[in-house]
């Protein structure tokens, strides 16, 4: 398994501030769709903009979440959910200053296949990430090895340390990306090295109202019809 370098020390309040400002759960979930006809995998973590066949659960509550909840996907021996890959996990925002979002692509070159994982599926935990909240910024990524044929591709990967005590809104940007010669979709939600798939996910005192995505590669291009973005009020 990947691991993330020891965690620098505990980031002190500013002042005037608490050193948690959110409550309640972040319930991520993670919801992974397949097509057998493609041998292509996509993830979503927020119901795309103009398509809730793809829909998760994913939610600020009272209470955590212990299964996901998914969408049906667009049947017709395309897109449909797979059980092992899917996951949820209740992030206690009481926890910690910062949501660490881990963000861990795997590709199968064979099949120019690439699917993300941000929270450790429930059947399978080849594909772990670390993703945590704690009172220390991770600086390092934390995936799973993958299961020999899908393994973490270090450029899409990556972890975002959102400091929930910056702002009245986490914004959340989920960016989905096709290629139609490698008939692959991909998802981003945490930016990388590669800044052609940038997101707009961050903590901020205004409510985002339109993904903010990168242009692709040229190849994988964005799929606004599948892009998405969520705030939730941590005041």
């Amino acid at each position: 398994m990947t691991t993330a370098t020891a965690a620098p020390d505990p980031v002190p309040a500013r002042a005037g501030e608490a050193g948690t400002a959110a409550s309640g759960y972040l319930n991520l979930q993670q919801c992974v769709y397949y097509a057998a006809s493609l041998t292509d995998h996509f993830t979503t973590v927020l119901t795309p903009s103009g398509d809730g066949r793809y829909s998760t659960g994913t939610k600020l509550s009272g209470t955590p979440d212990t299964q996901p909840s998914c969408g049906p996907g667009n049947g017709n021996g395309n897109h449909v959910p797979i059980t092992l890959l899917p996951g949820v996990k209740a992030l206690d925002l009481r926890a910690g200053r910062f949501l660490n979002l881990h963000q861990c692509d795997y590709y199968y070159g064979r099949n120019t296949d690439h699917f993300a994982g941000f929270v450790t599926p429930s059947g399978d935990g080849r594909y772990a990430t670390g993703t945590n909240v704690s009172n220390s910024p991770d600086t390092a990524v934390t995936c799973g090895l993958g299961n020999g044929n899908h393994v973490p591709h270090q450029p899409l990967s990556g972890v975002e340390a959102l400091d929930l005590s910056a702002g009245r809104y986490l914004n959340l940007h989920q960016c989905v990306y096709y290629s139609e010669a490698d008939t692959s979709h991909l998802t981003t939600v945490v930016p990388t090295s590669d800044s052609r798939f940038a997101t707009g996910t961050k903590v901020s005192d205004s409510a985002g109202t339109r993904p903010a995505c990168g242009p692709g590669d040229g190849d994988h291009v964005l799929v606004p019809l599948l892009s998405s973005v969520r705030s939730f009020p941590l005041a």
